[in-house]
């Protein structure tokens, strides 16, 4: 329990702004991966300028925050949370599995930069992600999707 622990503790700033984190997240992510935009039709003609003040991208990177929250307080207890977002990002999104890989990454760099997640921090978050990642790789592979 401990790397979960170590991540909520740092959990409060960004529960109070799932909008703005969210914004954050998927900006940088489409900044330093550019490839990955791609896999999001509806951003897809939005210049790089104009993602950080996109509400759109803003939305659906409190969506994706929201889902990591409920993750995290499932403290590996999170099958009937996953099941349904392996499936639809794998049936209908099509989302490889690298690209939670990449998101996770930047999501651990967001946090330490502007909720104060520190070291353990970092590395809690880092580990929930492997696990959680591992487990929709599983979920994929019996959904047939080699992304």
């Amino acid at each position: 329990m401990g790397d979960f622990d170590a991540v909520l503790k740092h959990w409060g700033p960004v529960e109070a702004d799932y909008t703005g984190y969210g914004s954050l997240v998927l900006t940088r992510l489409f900044t330093e991966h550019p490839e990955t935009q791609k896999l999001f039709p509806k951003f897809v003609g939005i210049p790089q300028g104009e993602l950080a003040s996109s509400s759109a991208v803003a939305d659906h990177g409190a969506t994706v925050l929201k889902k990591l929250g409920e993750l995290l307080k499932a403290k590996g207890n999170h099958a009937a949370i996953l099941k349904p977002l392996a499936n639809s990002h794998a049936t209908k999104h099509k989302i490889p599995i690298n690209n939670f890989k990449l998101i996770s990454e930047v999501i651990v760099k967001v946090f330490a930069e502007k909720a104060g997640l520190d070291a353990a921090g970092q590395q809690g978050l880092r580990n929930v992600m492997s696990k959680v990642i591992a487990d929709l790789e599983a979920s994929y592979k019996e959904l047939g999707f080699t992304g």
